[in-house]
């Protein structure tokens, strides 16, 4: 019995989702029927302070691949040629911008779906809307007006989770967020940013005080502090995170402090970990 044959065959109610984290921002998320990877870094390196927890040549049963953002730690380049040779069914969903380099990781054109803000495409009894991100900067391309950076409304079976990749708080985001209702999960990045990771080209999100204020802000069902655990020199406190949500919004929201490949129930019900 494997990790995804168990994803495969949990039982999901109406009114309810699971969540598993991968690592960074990568969550794999099953909604009814439909298996979602999203974000997932699941190539080798040095750099890296945890393993993959799963090898990317063994994803059997996901539905769809989605990437925020063409970094490597969330548009996994080398384990996307992995899963698009393994999985010719799966689909594929990114920022449009950056299609040409997902072609050139053979994934089929009509397995493409690229996204910019406020497209929005169904894959199975699942929906995914598109909001741009701000990556320290939001960086419209002026002539195309495409966003490199996207967040993710996912939505299906009567859950809504939001998925923020990696970006800052800009001016109309919150609108963009609550017109889309109640959200059910909410995985946000809490690694901030500084002067010295900028001068690198490390470019920032928001911190756990930001992060935390969104989502005191949002309320949703259960909140996920992520990109916090892969890189010793950009990390975050998913503690001190959980710590201020409570002490300055206390009861608005359940924080759950992830750990690898542990379910995380969404929905109907105590959300959290079960």
């Amino acid at each position: 019995m494997t990790f995804l044959t168990d994803i495969k065959e949990m039982p999901v109610g109406p009114g309810e989702a699971v969540m598993w984290w991968l690592g960074q921002m990568g969550m794999m998320i099953k909604i009814g029927g439909t298996v979602l990877c999203v974000d997932y870094y699941a190539a080798p390196s040095p750099a890296r302070q945890v393993p993959p927890p799963l090898p990317a040549g063994e994803m059997e049963g996901v539905d769809a691949f989605l990437g925020t953002h063409n970094h490597s730690d969330h548009m996994d380049h080398v384990s996307w040629k992995i899963f698009s040779k393994n999985l010719p069914g799966a689909w594929f969903v990114f920022p449009a911008m950056h299609e040409k380099s997902v072609r050139e990781d053979g994934v089929q054109a009509e397995k493409c779906l690229g996204l910019n803000e406020g497209g929005h495409v169904k894959i199975g009894e699942v929906e995914v809307h598109a909001i741009a991100a701000a990556h320290e900067f939001l960086d419209r391309d002026p002539v195309t007006g495409l966003y490199p950076c996207l967040q993710y409304i996912i939505e299906g079976n009567g859950v809504r989770i939001y998925h923020a990749g990696d970006t800052l708080r800009y001016e109309g985001m919150m609108d963009k967020l609550r017109s889309f209702g109640h959200l059910d999960a909410a995985v946000l990045p809490i690694n901030g940013r500084d002067g010295k990771r900028y001068r690198r080209n490390c470019i920032g999100n928001m911190t756990f005080q930001e992060a935390a204020d969104l989502a005191g802000e949002l309320c949703p069902g259960v909140v996920v502090p992520g990109h916090w655990d892969m890189f010793a020199d950009n990390s975050g406190d998913p503690e001190a995170f959980a710590d201020y949500l409570d002490a300055k919004y206390p009861g608005r929201t359940l924080c759950r402090v992830p750990d690898y490949m542990v379910p995380i129930h969404v929905g109907r019900g105590p959300a959290g970990i079960r």
